[in-house]
Formats: structure tokens, C-alpha cells, sequence
């Protein structure tokens, strides 16, 4: 089946504007909260390199969560296996800023996109590099080809101020051995790579090699294609948080959400898409980028379940 993107974007965006006024922006973190809530962009990148656009899809936005995904995987380009062993891979059912299941399974991360889970990955990254938060930049910059893209001092220095329950799980998590910086330092760099800014479009792009085993546009190897079916199955599975099976059942397709109000979705050996309205739901998705991908996914036929 051939599909006009560009035109299916315009549809969608029309469709889900009713949506954009529902729900609230992350207020926990100031910044995030000022921003203009009303919006949407949407970005579909092809493996062959195009990119579709619709709406605010070339406005930068603070990716959050989002972010774990790259610092994922460079962590693991750095680590390999050995990271498997400080972070599990299941889904949590609870909200990615809990600390309950950490004291049963002894400081140990159900999966990398809770913020427990991401604080262990930043703690690798921390003993990897002198500035992690400016590698997993580095490593976005190189995704894209570009170096455009940087971090929202604004929305760091906000969010780190902010970050008690962040500290609370770091320290947890020492207590156990688990986590082997010093937890400023690692909550410092957290913060920072949480902040980065970029548009739908920028996101896109910059997610295609988990589309195409491995490999961004023109050859260059990024990942395994053995990671990146992980990471997919991660995605799948953990990448809404509490909300995962719902996004499954809904949309079919690996996802990775922030509270910047993003949406990332990957149709594995075709393409990569984003969605972004800032407004969230109770489990911390946006709930217009939530329902223009599952449009998309129904309208175009991608769901990687047939």
C-alpha cells in the first residue's frame, strides 16, 4: 500500500487539534510549565531519509524522558552485556518515578526508562565520560549529522532544583551498591541530558537507526542490529511507563514518551515518528501525540502486530 505521509500528517493534525486543550503541562518541573500548552507537531522520517511535517514539527521542545533512549544506547555501545546486570528489562506497573519495587528487588531497576532505571545508565555514562550530558549531546549531534541541537540551561537548572525524588531513588539505589558515582554528580548530569531540546522532526531523524537495524541514513553503524531489536522490545514494552500495555494495545508500535509532552515511535525497516503536544495525562504522556499515533499506526498500517 502506498500512503501520502505528508497528507495522512495533515489529516491527523486536523483531526487530534480538539485534543490539544486537554489535560496539564508538567508542572513539577517550572520550566516545562510555561510553556505554550496548546500545541502540536508531528514528524514521520522514512529509513530512505525523508522527512514529513505537520504542524509545530520543527519546533524544539524539552525531550525528557526521551532522552533516555540515546543515553541508553551509548551506554550500551560502552558497556555492552555488563549493563544488563545493574538494570532489569520488565515493566514496572508503577510510575516512572517510583521507589517501591526498589527496596524488594534490592536497588535494582525493573528497566532503563524509569528514572531509576535512567539514573543507573547516567551513573555508567558518568564513569565513561568527564561530561556525560555533553556525550549523549555528542552522540544525538552525530545521529543527526548536525550540531544544532543543545541543552535548555533554563529547563536543567529547573529540573535539578527540582529533583528531590530523583535523590531519594540515587541514594536508594547507593545504598545497595547499585549506583557508584556521587549522586550530585550523577543527578547533575541526568537533569542536563533530560533537558535537551529538540523539534519532532529533529527526533525523527535522529531515531532511525533503531528503524533500520542499526544504521542511520547513508551506511553508518550506530548499534547491533541484536541491540536495536532490544531496545524495540524495550520500547514495546517499558517505554510509556505504567501506561506501556495501554500504548501497545493502542498504537502497536515500540514508543518512548517524555513529560516534555514527545512521543517517539519506531515502525521497525521503515521509519521513525514523533508526535508533541505539550498537555499530559495522569501517567505522564501527551495525550494528543498519544492519539495521533494511534491514528497513524490504524491509518497507515503499521502496527508491527498486522
Amino acid at each position: 500500500m502506498t500512503v501520502d505521509y505528508a497528507a495522512l500528517l495533515q489529516t491527523i493534525a486536523a483531526e487530534v487539534a480538539t485534543l490539544a486543550p486537554e489535560g496539564a503541562v508538567a508542572e513539577y518541573i517550572p520550566a516545562l510549565a510555561r510553556v505554550v500548552p496548546d500545541q502540536f507537531g508531528m514528524a514521520v522520517a522514512t529509513v530512505d531519509g525523508v522527512v514529513h511535517r505537520a504542524g509545530t514539527a520543527d519546533v524544539p521542545f524539552s525531550i525528557q524522558s526521551i532522552s533516555k533512549l540515546f543515553a541508553l544506547a551509548l551506554a550500551l555501545r560502552r558497556e555492552g552485556e555488563a549493563l544488563w546486570r545493574r538494570v532489569g528489562r520488565e515493566p514496572s506497573g508503577t510510575p516512572f518515578n517510583s521507589l517501591v519495587l526498589l527496596e524488594r528487588e534490592r536497588g535494582i531497576p525493573r528497566n532503563p526508562f524509569v528514572n531509576a532505571g535512567a539514573l543507573v545508565v547516567t551513573d555508567v555514562l558518568c564513569r565513561r565520560f568527564l561530561q556525560p550530558e555533553r556525550a549523549v549531546l555528542e552522540f544525538v549531534h552525530g545521529l543527526l549529522g548536525r550540531s544544532g541541537v543543545g541543552i535548555d540551561a533554563e529547563v536543567a537548572r529547573s529540573e535539578r532544583r527540582h529533583s528531590d525524588r530523583n535523590a531519594a531513588i540515587a541514594h536508594f539505589m547507593r545504598s545497595f551498591g547499585n549506583l557508584h558515582g556521587e549522586v550530585g554528580a550523577v543527578l547533575d548530569a541526568y537533569c542536563a541530558h533530560c533537558a535537551i531540546a529538540m523539534s519532532c522532526a529533529e527526533l525523527a531523524e535522529a531515531a532511525l537507526f533503531l528503524a533500520a537495524d542499526g544504521c542511520q541514513p547513508g551506511g553508518t553503524r550506530i548499534l547491533e542490529a541484536a541491540d536495536v531489536r532490544r531496545l524495540n522490545a524495550l520500547m514495546l514494552t517499558c517505554g510509556a511507563y505504567d501506561a506501556a500495555g495501554d500504548f501497545a494495545f493502542r498504537i502497536g508500535l515500540p514508543t518512548k514518551t517524555g513529560v516534555g509532552g514527545g512521543i517517539l515511535a519506531i515502525v521497525p525497516g521503515r521509519m521513525s515518528i514523533c508526535a508533541w503536544s505539550p498537555r499530559l495525562d495522569a501517567n505522564g504522556n501527551s495525550i494528543a501525540a498519544a492519539a495521533a499515533l494511534e491514528r497513524f499506526a490504524a491509518m497507515a498500517g503499521v502496527s508491527i502486530f498486522g
